[in-house]
């Protein structure tokens, strides 16, 4: 192995983002770096994921609010349409108000391990939405990668149609003066009807692609620049397994799912348990002097009776529950159930994981080999398809050895630039499943990150009734006033379809 190629091997395995501002690269046209920070702010599978995230941080004050002192207050007006007829002083009009507060204060622990459940679930989410936030980046940079492979594989096709077309011409050409045959000619018309409609599946291939993109990013793929190199892979699959285990969201994710479902059966053990309440209500009535009867007073005068009743009571209720038809065990059975199956679930995740560790890192290094046989087999093929035009005009090849020969340099170039895409993406795999393709490994430069936190920390302790938000408006961005895409290539690339800017070097992987 030549020392060039062993330099290209150990620069392509530090392969991931180095997300670091390119202005000149900004000025050009849209880098990586910017069409990641676009599905940030405003991916609507993100920002879903974000509310979702919002209103699991609610459940920890609604747990709460099992635990906190209650207060209701009644009031009522009626009006006696039809007095009973033996009683002679039912009121004709009453008007009532009576106010109850009940302070929990015991309750077996299912309010205490309730809110413990609550919290690790919030911890649970936030693991999960890291986890989303890795995947739309994953599904990003594929399709950013695919939209400009599927842009040097139009040019390639082009430039191959283009030359089709020169050699059909000069075979026409030939042709009269008798210099070749007429099955030159028909040789050279079916490679170019073949080429034809190689170029018109590439064509709808890239469109397909940037309407991918624009569904994932919001913006129309414009002028796509080659992304940086990604530095920070491992240098083996067991060290990415290792990392994978600590790092990885979903598996963060299963693993405070499992504990709070512990606390879930604890909870349900605290409904056989005794509760205590303290309570104190007070009642007020005015009969609005329609009550009936009289009194006399001190001196013996006749005098209405009394028109209104006060009362006030303070106390405190145990319930000691003997009997609830079986339900308390079902209850402390199912959550066992579930507990279960959270533990369950958390091991298939981590086998999951742990198969696509390995997966993507097999992937990366089989595309970075299959980068240096392509990279030869293109050197391999121009010099060939010299050869045999040289040596056509001296009469030593046919037509359908030079056809052949631009078919397997296209063919070469094609497969190279797929072998870069894929170098990249599992690169990038690889980074996503070790937990290390977020945001905050990005650097992403797309203002204040979101913090989950920040509303976490903001709801937790609300405890008054009529502390509402404000009604949601969208954030993601839609794209129904997109143009629908095209396959165009901008003429300095099919001009540029033999050099480098279609093959890019082992810095870049694509």
């Amino acid at each position: 192995m030549t020392a060039e190629r062993t330099s290209f091997r150990r620069r392509a395995a530090t392969l991931l983002l180095s997300f670091t501002p390119l202005l000149s690269q900004a000025a050009q046209g849209e880098t990586l770096q910017g069409a990641l920070a676009k599905a940030y702010a405003s991916n609507p599978t993100l920002t879903g994921a974000r509310a979702g995230q919002r209103a699991t941080d609610e459940n920890v004050p609604l747990q709460k609010a099992g635990g906190r002192p209650g207060l209701d207050v009644q009031g009522s007006y009626s009006e006696s349409i039809l007095k009973p007829t033996i009683s002679f002083t039912s009121p004709q009009r009453t008007v009532n108000a009576q106010a109850t507060l009940n302070v929990p204060v015991y309750n077996g622990g299912a309010v205490r391990n309730g809110i413990k459940a609550a919290k690790i679930r919030v911890e649970a989410g936030q693991a999960g939405l890291r986890g989303t936030e890795a995947s739309i980046f994953s599904q990003t940079v594929a399709a950013y990668m695919d939209v400009i492979r599927d842009t040097a594989i139009v040019a390639l096709n082009r430039a191959n149609v283009n030359v089709l077309e020169v050699n059909l011409q000069a075979t026409n050409d030939r042709f009269e003066v008798g210099d070749v045959t007429r099955t030159d000619v028909a040789q050279s018309q079916s490679r170019l009807a073949l080429a034809q409609s190689d170029l018109q599946t590439a064509e709808s291939n890239l469109i397909t692609s940037r309407e991918n993109y624009i569904a994932l990013v919001g913006e129309e793929p414009n002028d796509l620049q080659p992304p940086p190199d990604l530095p920070g892979l491992p240098a083996d699959p067991d060290v990415a397994v290792k990392i994978a285990l600590n790092d990885n969201p979903d598996i963060l994710s299963a693993q405070k799912q499992r504990i709070a479902r512990g606390y879930d059966v604890k909870a349900a053990r605290g409904t056989v348990m005794p509760t205590l309440s303290a309570f104190t209500q007070a009642g007020y009535t005015n009969y609005l002097h329609s009550l009936g009867g009289t009194a006399q007073d001190a001196e013996g005068n006749i005098v209405e009776g009394p028109q209104i009743n006060k009362q006030a009571a303070a106390g405190v209720q145990l319930t000691i529950p003997l009997y609830q038809g079986g339900r308390p065990a079902a209850q402390v059975r199912q959550s066992q159930a579930l507990e279960a199956q959270a533990i369950e679930q958390a091991i298939e995740i981590e086998r999951n994981v742990i198969a696509q560790t390995r997966a993507a890192y097999a992937s990366w290094k089989a595309s970075l080999r299959t980068i240096e046989s392509n990279q030869e087999a293109v050197d391999a093929a121009s010099l060939s398809l010299e050869g045999v035009r040289a040596e056509n005009s001296v009469g030593s090849r046919t037509i359908l050895d030079i056809l052949n020969a631009e078919q397997e340099s296209l063919s070469a170039r094609v497969q190279l630039v797929s072998a870069r895409r894929n170098a990249y993406v599992a690169g990038f795999s690889v980074l996503a499943a070790m937990g290390h393709a977020e945001a905050g490994n990005l650097g992403l430069e797309s203002g204040t990150l979101y913090d989950p936190m920040v509303n976490y920390e903001r709801v937790r302790g609300k405890w008054f009734d009529w502390d509402f938000d404000k009604a949601p408006l969208p954030v993601a961005t839609r794209t129904i006033d997109s143009k629908p895409q095209k396959a165009d290539v901008a003429a300095s690339l099919e001009a540029g379809v033999h050099d480098d800017r279609l093959t890019p070097t082992a810095k870049s992987p694509m």
